[in-house]
């Protein structure tokens, strides 16, 4: 039942991931170069090595077939050291993580106006945490449309995400709030943006989640681990049942 629970759930996400970059034209050969920083490409990828393995596991159990519970079996356990693995060098890299973030969301900035799902992620990283840029309001200045040698009206501006109140007191958003917000000093742009960095924000925000992060993991470790018990007593009894079948049938001739 798990299995099929896993399944279904992989398969949607595939759905989802699939129908992104459909929807966008990602295959288009003026936008394939791109693909490979896509969100919507690894939840293609989740969701189809989901749906997989859980389809393996699933049909493993409901026909008493050793070779795919073997397989489910091996590819959960190798998982699991994957998943440990990363978390005693994400613990060790630290530092080196934090530039990483850096650079993946300076890139996303650059990126802002090309492609919706970075956007929308920035946007919600933006108001949810309050922040803006990576580092300052300032590192806006990276992306062509808000440089302030550009020539259009988002020259020297920042993202409405960016703004404290971006819909001004109303209920439709107001694009036009952060613009000409690089120009200003920082006493002044306290009263219309968010000055803090958003990784600050993020370091910040894992430091207070930090319990809840690490039970969650060991929850899913737990799971996994659970599952590699489970199937390993049902390759065991397949084999005992099997065993007895044979003897059976040897005792009748």
């Amino acid at each position: 039942m798990s299995n099929l629970l896993f399944t279904v759930l992989g398969l949607v996400t595939l759905v989802v991931g699939l129908w992104g970059l459909i929807n966008k034209e990602s295959f288009a050969q003026e936008k394939i170069s791109g693909i490979g920083t896509d969100p919507m490409l690894l939840f293609t990828f989740l969701g189809l090595v989901l749906a997989l393995l859980s389809l393996t596991g699933c049909v493993g159990a409901l026909r008493e077939n050793m070779c795919l519970l073997r397989t489910f079996s091996a590819t959960v356990l190798l998982l699991v050291a994957t998943q440990v693995l990363a978390a005693v060098v994400l613990y060790s890299l630290q530092g080196q993580i934090v530039e990483y973030l850096r650079s993946g969301m300076l890139a996303a900035m650059v990126r802002y106006q090309d492609d919706l799902d970075l956007r929308f992620i920035t946007d919600e990283i933006q108001t949810g945490l309050q922040c803006c840029g990576a580092d300052t309001y300032r590192d806006w200045e990276i992306n062509v449309y808000f440089n302030c040698s550009a020539p259009g009206v988002q020259a020297c501006g920042v993202p409405p995400s960016c703004c404290i109140d971006p819909l001004e007191n109303g209920t439709v958003w107001n694009t036009q709030c952060g613009v000409g917000a690089q120009q200003l000093d920082e006493f002044s742009a306290q009263s219309v943006i968010f000055l803090g960095g958003c990784l600050g924000s993020i370091s910040r925000w894992i430091e207070q989640h930090s319990g809840v992060i690490v039970t969650v993991v060991i929850i899913l470790l737990g799971v996994q681990i659970l599952t590699l018990f489970i199937t390993a007593h049902l390759l065991q009894k397949i084999r005992w049942s099997r065993a007895q079948h044979d003897a059976y049938l040897q005792s009748l001739q």
